[in-house]
């Protein structure tokens, strides 16, 4: 197999242009379609497009890991030493035909290089809603930043996805390490998070509303939905990074038991290399039981938590579209979660799985963006929205 160094910044500045040059086309299409618009119109277009576009790398990005591509170009950020898979095609074909099955192909390492394109996109983007919103907040002055308008949310995102940057080097040139693998899968959801808010918050002023008031028990409930869907994505990324999904193979049993042979404490055991333990020694099937029944336990209040806010967001008719998306992507959630068990973990129900949890998140964190707690906890939620802020 044709070995490369881990880190080889030769194709650095060809990988920049090539994510700027892709950007260009989003970029360009906001500016078409709000022409004649003022900037708070298109920094609104571009919020929400680089949601979107977020939201398909994640998806692109649990493909990439689901199809064991994480390591099909084996340094970093390009691919032997260059920017494309074809100017390393003699590298590939070597490392290809010492072991056919991977980790290195010629698909597998075109599947890693276009989720690093993609990545690479996105990055631009964000720099340019950061550098819209700072010049927007300066023409405004201080209406423009504060709260969730604030152009320190973009900055954040910008910190954000260089710190996911980071952690997609160390994806591969740590080799796949659970624990890493599993906080790129957060840094993802985190940046979707991050982004949601000011995306929210230019649709609520691009449409002269302001935040809708809701009790304070129901914003503490949002928050508390939050924080148990944030932690059942980490129990689902530690499930995927270990290869564990298949430990259980029925359901609601595993392995025909209601409590099968489990090792939490080598399940729990965190910084150590894919398949193997702290000590060197090979993790256990039973610790890999463990950590797919903890994360299916955990599945079993998420699904009650989400429900019974699905049912209290009933009252509040401002987030109506809200209570649809999380309903029917906790309908996804359940259904792909029983199908990647009952049905050996197939791909498309493996990627949904990732995005329905991604998609979670950036609900709850839309409704939290979009609503206050009024001032009183026994007030009854506002039915409507208010005046413009």
């Amino acid at each position: 197999m044709t070995h490369s160094a881990l880190y080889d910044l030769a194709p650095m500045l060809e990988l920049m242009a090539l994510g700027l040059g892709l950007a260009l086309g989003p970029l360009a299409w906001v500016w078409w379609r709000n022409r004649g618009t003022g900037s708070g119109k298109r920094l609104q277009a571009l919020c929400t497009l680089t949601l979107f576009l977020t939201f398909d790398l994640v998806l692109f990005g649990a493909f990439t890991r689901l199809t064991d591509s994480g390591l099909g170009c084996p340094d970093w950020p390009g691919c032997y030493g260059t920017s494309s898979p074809i100017a390393a095609s003699a590298q590939i074909a070597q490392a290809q035909a010492a072991m056919p099955t991977g980790p290195v192909t010629h698909g597998k390492a075109w599947v890693e290089m276009i989720h690093r394109y993609l990545a690479t996109t996105v990055g631009v983007l964000i720099i340019a809603m950061t550098v819209m919103a700072w010049r927007r907040a300066r023409q405004l002055g201080r209406q423009a930043s504060t709260g969730a308008l604030s152009p320190w949310w973009p900055t954040a995102a910008l910190v954000w996805v260089c710190i996911q940057g980071a952690f997609g080097a160390l994806t591969v040139t740590m080799k796949l390490f659970p624990a890493i693998v599993t906080l790129h899968l957060l840094g993802g959801t985190g940046l979707l998070a991050l982004l949601c808010i000011p995306a929210a918050a230019m649709s609520l002023a691009a449409r002269q509303q302001a935040p809708a008031l809701i009790s304070r028990g129901l914003r503490l409930g949002l928050w508390s939905a939050l924080a148990i869907v944030v932690m059942q994505v980490a129990l689902g990324g530690w499930v995927s990074t270990n290869y564990a999904v298949l430990a259980c193979t029925s359901f609601p049993t595993c392995q025909g038991s209601w409590w099968p042979a489990m090792n939490f404490e080598q399940a729990l055991q965190i910084w150590r290399p894919l398949g193997f333990l702290a000590d060197g020694s090979s993790i256990a099937f039973e610790a890999l039981t463990a950590i797919h029944y903890l994360h299916r336990l955990a599945a079993y209040v998420v699904v009650g938590v989400l429900a019974a806010l699905w049912w209290r967001l009933r009252l509040v008719p401002a987030l109506a579209l809200q209570r649809r998306l999380l309903g029917g992507f906790l309908i996804l959630q359940v259904a792909t979660g029983l199908s990647n068990v009952v049905l050996d973990w197939p791909l498309v129900a493996a990627v949904l799985h990732t995005g329905g949890a991604a998609a979670l998140v950036t609900i709850v964190v839309w409704c939290l963006t979009v609503t206050r707690a009024t001032q009183y906890a026994s007030q009854a939620p506002s039915p409507t929205t208010g005046a413009a802020r």
